[in-house]
């Protein structure tokens, strides 16, 4: 102890700092190797290297760790594998398609991708872990190998025609089923299909005698059966295709999405497809052909029965029109002598009414005549009554007057001069300070010089007044 304190006292104050400094960074690695964090969307298992104990973290945070003996490894909740679909964000990402063989030997190319969900379970990711030991082995050696194993197996189940004439959709609900609850048992059978390519067109004339001998149309695209082997769905006793074990299943791992992109053929099978699809084309357009020279010959006959018909009607019409129009002149008439019939009887009876009106009016008349004279005659007496009453008070007023005559006389003055007194103020009388006269006849001036001589007399009298004030 004394040999190590003698050594601490020798050492110089930078080798100090430098253990120091060392001591410190040590720490800092011992303390970040200690713990790790956890981000959401992912599943961490934690291997303890000391004791091999696997724990497993799925939700986001911060955890210990033992340092140097502990290895972390992430796995992702949702995986993407595609195949040839450049797809982005995809933990196993092939440039190439899936190259499928069908039924009928033809080859193809199928672009896809799928997208897994992994398992929750603790259990099922400690043992995906040991069997994989991370997510990228776990893409490659597990989920693209099933993945392209299942689609090589599904395409099997189809013939190159079908599968690229209306099979897509059928082929992808396989893939996915077979994906989630395991593959399909199957076994290589010969079966009959359908197609559409094959169907004679005869001429009219054949066309005619077999309609006359089978009841049926022969023109017409029809289905044909063709013997080809495939690879079938081996059933159980219930009618439901049994299936091999998944190897998905063992770690609940399940399918979430599958996309199918635009397949290729080979170049014999897309060949066979385009000269097929110019076959069928051109049946179609023959049968068309057909349908049209036969549906205009139809259509001709109807134009020219109904031309008939309408012809027919036409005349018709122009029958009926020609005797209703004669009934209606006939209707015409019968109308106007019956409205000339009416019209003179309202003639007549309109002269008989102005008669009697003129009767009425003449009668009334009389009557307001005769009404007017008495009253005229009864007005006449009563103004003369009124005037006797006016002259009489007239004649009695006078002769008060007469009586008193000195009496009113006064009476008179005296409102003559309250009226006179009471006015008299309101009168004043301005007499003109100076006036000028003419010279040679009266009132009138007889030159400029008398005018202009007259009003400087007048300036200087009215000097002499304000001097004299």
């Amino acid at each position: 102890m004394s040999i190590q304190l003698e050594k601490l006292e020798k050492m110089t104050p930078d080798s100090k700092i430098i253990g120091g400094v060392a001591a410190i960074m040590f720490g800092a690695y011992i303390a970040k190797n200690s713990y790790f964090k956890t981000e959401a969307g992912l599943s961490y298992v934690v291997q303890n290297q000391l004791t091999g104990a696997l724990n497993v973290y799925k939700e986001p945070g911060f955890h210990f760790r033992v340092p140097f003996f502990s290895t972390v490894t992430p796995y992702r909740h949702v995986i993407t594998i595609s195949f040839g679909d450049a797809a982005n964000h995809c933990l196993f990402n092939s440039p190439y398609p899936v190259k499928v063989r069908f039924a009928d030997t033809y080859h193809g190319a199928i672009p896809c991708t799928f997208r897994f969900r992994l398992s929750q379970n603790d259990d099922e990711i400690r043992q995906m872990h040991k069997d994989f030991r991370g997510e990228d082995s776990l893409a490659d050696k597990l989920l693209a190998r099933n993945c392209k194993h299942v689609v090589v197996i599904t395409a099997t189940q189809y013939t190159g025609e079908e599968f690229f004439q209306g099979g897509l959709n059928e082929f992808k609900a396989k893939l996915v089923d077979q994906l989630k609850d395991g593959i399909y048992k199957t076994e290589r059978k010969q079966v009959s299909t359908q197609k559409l390519d094959i169907a004679p067109v005869p001429s009219p004339l054949a066309e005619g005698a077999e309609i006359a001998s089978t009841g049926r149309t022969p023109h017409r695209l029809q289905q044909q059966n063709q013997m080809v082997w495939k690879t079938v769905n081996v059933l159980d006793e219930n009618g439901q295709p049994m299936r091999a074990e998944t190897h998905l299943e063992q770690y609940g791992i399940t399918v979430t999405q599958v996309t199918v992109g635009d397949p290729s053929p080979e170049t014999l099978l897309e060949k066979l497809l385009i000269d097929k699809k110019k076959l069928v084309g051109a049946r179609i357009r023959a049968v068309q052909e057909q349908d049209t020279a036969q549906a205009e010959a139809k259509t001709a006959q109807v134009v020219k029965n109904i031309e008939r018909t309408k012809a027919v009607q036409d005349a018709q019409r122009e029958k009926e029109l020609a005797i209703i129009n004669e009934q209606r002149q006939v209707e015409v008439a019968k109308q106007v002598a019956e409205k000339q019939k009416v019209e003179s009887q309202k003639l007549k009876d309109l002269a008989v009414i102005d008669k009697l009106k003129e009767l009425e009016i003449a009668q009334s008349n009389k009557e307001i005549y005769k009404a007017n004279a008495e009253a005229a005659k009864y007005d006449a007496i009563a103004i003369r009554a009124k005037g006797e009453a006016e002259a009489a008070v007239l004649a009695a007023k006078y002769k008060a007057l007469g009586a008193n005559k000195e009496i009113y006389l006064a009476e008179v003055q005296r409102d003559v001069a309250r009226l006179l007194y009471t006015n008299l103020s309101n009168f004043k009388v301005v007499m003109p300070t100076n006036y000028i006269g003419g010279g040679g006849e009266a009132g009138k001036l007889t030159t400029n010089l008398d005018v202009i001589s007259g009003f400087a007399a007048l300036g200087m009298m009215d000097q002499t007044i304000r001097k004299g004030k």
